[in-house]
């Protein structure tokens, strides 16, 4: 196993780690600034005004991407397994 090879492999882990996080992040994001903008507008200054909503639309948002996720876990997955001959030899 060569330093190039351990770097793309780490490279890749963490594009799919980026992947796969991506859309509950996104999610959160969207929903933590429209729940900040209502708080300005309105002056509610309540901290614990913003969680439910954004647990809520992570798990919505896990709940659409959550077969693609997998689907891209599991190529992942199949493309270290595929290359453990590689490594050993």
């Amino acid at each position: 196993m060569t330093p190039q090879m351990v770097v793309a492999l780490g490279r890749e882990a963490l594009t799919v780690v980026l992947l796969v996080a991506g859309p509950m992040l996104a999610f959160g994001l969207i929903v933590g600034l429209i729940v900040s903008i209502f708080q300005a507008v309105t002056q509610i200054n309540e901290m614990t005004l913003t969680f439910v909503p954004k647990i809520l639309s992570v798990a919505l948002a896990l709940l659409i991407f959550l077969p693609w996720i997998i689907n891209t876990l599991t190529d992942f997955t199949h493309h270290i397994f595929a290359m453990i001959p590689s490594l050993v030899g």
